[in-house]
């Protein structure tokens, strides 16, 4: 699928995508970029579904390397 992007901007998200990811005007969507691409997701309403699987994994451990490091620089 594809859409046009307007001299605003603004682009049409095709109806399929919107019927099936139930996408209406008061949905919000995030654009991410990685490794040269856009990704457009929609926002959820629940902010820790949100968050899930955005994360590096291993965050615990990467906040406790950060606090020791914290520490010894103090």
């Amino acid at each position: 699928m594809r859409s046009t992007i307007t001299a605003r901007g603004q682009t049409v998200i095709p109806a399929e995508i919107r019927r099936r990811f139930e996408l209406d005007p008061s949905k919000r969507l995030e654009w991410i970029v990685e490794d040269g691409n856009i990704r457009v997701v929609p926002v959820t309403d629940d902010p820790i579904a949100a968050f899930r699987g955005r994360g590096k994994g291993d965050s615990t451990l990467r906040l406790l390397a950060e606090r020791r490091r914290d520490r010894g620089t103090e």
